[in-house]
C-alpha cells in the first residue's frame, strides 16, 4: 500500500518569503517537529542534485536518511527523493500567492513502504498526516510572528 499524504496552510506572509524559508534546508529543524539535524552532502545553495542527511525522530525512531532534491522551480515547487530504508520517499512543497500578502504552502510526502512498514502504512499515513499539519502550523507561527516583530 502507497502511502500519499497532503497537507496545506495559509500563511500570511508573501510567497517569495515563505518559499525562501521552507526551501531552505537549515531551517528544516526550526519549524519540523521530528527533525533533529541536517547535514549538506553537497556544497549549499540549493539545486537539482543537491543532496542533504536528515536526522529526525519518528514513531519513537531515530531515521537517518539522505534526500536528494530532484526538481526546483524557484518560489514555486521543490521536489526532494530519498531511496534509503525501509520507507523510501518523495517530499514536495508547493507555493502558490493567494493574495498580495498570504501564501498556499502544501506539503506533501509519498513513498511505498517494504517489510514491515508496509504493513503498517496506514497507522504511518495518519500519524505522517498529524506531524505535517504541526509542522505548518509551526512554520506559519514562526514566519508571522517574525513579521510582527519586525
Amino acid at each position: 500500500m502507497a502511502v500519499d499524504v497532503l497537507t496545506e496552510i495559509i500563511i500570511e506572509r508573501p510567497c517569495a518569503e515563505v518559499a525562501a524559508f521552507a526551501g531552505d534546508p537549515d531551517r528544516a529543524p526550526e519549524w519540523y517537529v521530528n527533525i533533529e539535524s541536517v547535514e549538506w552532502k553537497t556544497p549549499p545553495p540549493v539545486t537539482v542534485g543537491s543532496r542533504l542527511a536528515f536526522v529526525a525522530q519518528f514513531l519513537g525512531r531515530r531515521l537517518a536518511y539522505t534526500y536528494e532534491i530532484v526538481e526546483l522551480v524557484a518560489g514555486e515547487r521543490l521536489v526532494m527523493r530519498t531511496a534509503e530504508g525501509p520507507f523510501p520517499m518523495e517530499t514536495t512543497y508547493t507555493w502558490a500567492t493567494t493574495s498580495e500578502s498570504c501564501t498556499r504552502m502544501t506539503l506533501r510526502n509519498r513513498g511505498e513502504p517494504s517489510g514491515f512498514g508496509r504493513l503498517a502504512a496506514p497507522f504511518m499515513a495518519a500519524a505522517m498526516r498529524r506531524a505535517n499539519k504541526k509542522d505548518l502550523t509551526r512554520l506559519k507561527e514562526i514566519l508571522e510572528r517574525r513579521a510582527a516583530n519586525a
